[in-house]
């Protein structure tokens, strides 16, 4: 539009009844907006304002096109903020880095389907978390240290544990857990022991047949391409146990851990981080072992 600045000068001088308080927020000078104004009467062949001496007011033509400036510019102001808030549709989640790969990653595209314009930046770490570095809003964590007491904690679902290996692996060492090389994690190096010592299966490993690797993904991984048992946690190893790619031979018990949604306070309802919270939630919920695969480490003869 030709005097689209002409209109926003006027509604600036309309709103205010100033000149001067114009020329003030719109960082021109007085007569720049006395000029504006000008220009827009001639084009409209109306006066909008009254001048007496300093003051001005607004004509009856004015009043008039004010009010229809108002609506204009608010309906601007408004398109605007849902453009802003649109582009702003941004949430970073700190998630531990074997439940990002093999949980978070492969289920995120259900997320969008649900929220086109959400993204969903996320990063890999575990245990403490600071929320608010790097503009972390959220953490996805299992509760194995000690968590700010100011934080928001929601939980998710109770971990459960039981050892995994590859079909063709567990048929090699003829279904005799003791007979497998055992693989570890740096990051949970007691995983093994706890579970012996929880669901009472007290046998060890043969000497030497022990191997340990930096992560627990690769711990996995390495389960899954038949180099040994290792010892899974439900949420990480769901997948894999339903295309087949592992089996849990013995089953799983509660670890006693729980995975939680750590937040610096309560969600605002409608916000992006209260649907992907909820969403998180509804989703690791169903994340747990059938009747069938629990405890059924208790029922096989200890070998």
């Amino acid at each position: 539009m030709k005097h689209l600045k002409a209109f926003h000068v006027f509604h600036v001088a309309a709103t205010s009844c100033s000149f001067s308080e114009a020329a003030t927020k719109l960082c021109i000078t007085h007569g720049a907006v006395s000029k504006q104004i000008k220009a827009l009467e001639g084009h409209l062949g109306q006066t909008l304002f009254h001048r007496r001496g300093r003051n001005v007011f607004l004509s009856t033509e004015g009043e008039l096109l004010r009010h229809y400036t108002s609506q204009a510019f608010n309906a601007l102001d408004d398109g605007i903020q849902q453009l802003t808030e649109r582009n702003n549709q941004c949430l970073e989640v700190s998630c531990e880095p074997t439940l990002t790969m093999r949980w978070l990653m492969p289920r995120l595209s259900d997320f969008y389907a649900i929220q086109t314009q959400a993204d969903i930046r996320l990063s890999t770490a575990g245990g403490a978390v600071t929320l608010g570095n790097n503009g972390i809003t959220l953490a996805i964590r299992r509760d194995d240290f000690d968590i700010n007491p100011a934080y928001h904690k929601t939980p998710l679902v109770e971990e459960w544990v039981g050892p995994v290996v590859s079909a063709a692996y567990w048929a090699k060492i003829e279904q005799k857990i003791h007979r497998s090389k055992r693989l570890h994690s740096l990051t949970r190096p007691q995983a093994w022991a706890d579970w012996s010592a929880a669901s009472e299966q007290q046998t060890k490993p043969t000497s030497g047949s022990e191997q340990s690797f930096l992560h627990f993904y690769f711990c996995l991984q390495a389960a899954a391409d038949g180099l040994g048992a290792a010892m899974g946690s439900y949420p990480l190893v769901a997948d894999d146990l339903q295309r087949g790619n592992l089996i849990a031979p013995l089953g799983f018990i509660p670890s006693g851990k729980r995975y939680l949604l750590i937040a610096q306070q309560e969600a605002e309802r409608g916000s992006l981080e209260a649907m992907f919270s909820l969403w998180v939630q509804e989703q690791l919920a169903l994340c747990v072992p059938r009747d069938e695969e629990r405890d059924s480490s208790r029922q096989q003869n200890k070998t």
